[in-house]
């Protein structure tokens, strides 16, 4: 046990899936998941273990955010020594050939700051994803037939933003999308010399201002959380 993690020694599987919101991460191990068994409630994060085509998985809530993550991950790390740690999440699209229910893989993040910005001082460090995990989730989502984009995302530290003259330049130099996790995760992959990635799905976009029905979200969720796996196992 940890101070924001419950689950006993051996309770969280090498390989963990994150998204942001606990009851995704319930319904994703409720979907995906044979003998999902509950692992973590602490302060209401839900982390679930189970198997997928016989692979031990844990499937946890990280919260909004970079120090939110930064908790999580620092504690999935240290204490339960996770070996491959996948982020599921949701993100804006910056970019006009990014469509609604697009699948993103982040091969770099940028960001103005993280939780580890301290560490580095002076020095503009580049977060990137693990190539291995990168590779096999851009195969995994081809021979889905979905539609996506692999490339630099945005992390940012607040979701209501009010810098227009940043997103114009993000835009200009071909970020993909925003979203609020990525850079933290993968600072702290190269720290520990954990294998890291981030699989996002399209659900809005800031140039148009479309969004993705609640009602249709599932399905283009179910998708990247099936990409994530195949990515961490194949």
């Amino acid at each position: 046990m940890t101070i924001h993690i419950g689950a006993k020694p051996g309770d969280i599987a090498e390989t963990v899936l994150l998204p942001g919101d606990p009851y995704r991460a319930k319904w994703a191990a409720e979907t995906f998941l044979e003998d999902a068994k509950l692992v973590n409630e602490v302060r209401g994060m839900l982390g679930f273990t189970g198997t997928w085509r016989g692979h031990r998985v844990t499937i946890h809530g990280s919260g909004m955010g970079m120090p939110s993550l930064s908790i999580y991950v620092n504690e999935l790390i240290k204490d339960y020594d996770c070996k491959t740690l996948i982020r599921i999440g949701s993100t804006g699209a910056m970019q006009a050939n990014v469509g609604l229910r697009d699948v993103i893989l982040a091969q770099t993040s940028s960001t103005l700051s993280t939780p580890s910005r301290g560490i580095f001082k002076e020095l503009n460090f580049a977060p990137t994803a693990d190539f291995h995990l990168l590779h096999k989730a851009y195969h995994a989502a081809e021979s889905r037939g979905v539609t996506t984009h692999v490339g630099g995302i945005y992390s940012s530290d607040v979701f209501y933003d009010e810098r227009p003259d940043l997103n114009e330049q993000m835009t200009r130099h071909g970020i993909l999308a925003v979203e609020m996790e990525a850079a933290e995760l993968y600072t702290l992959a190269a720290r520990y010399g954990r294998r890291a990635l981030a699989v996002l799905t399209v659900s809005d976009h800031l140039q148009t201002g479309e969004a993705l029905p609640s009602e249709d979200r599932e399905k283009s969720f179910g998708e990247m959380v099936e990409i994530a796996l195949e990515a961490a196992f194949s």
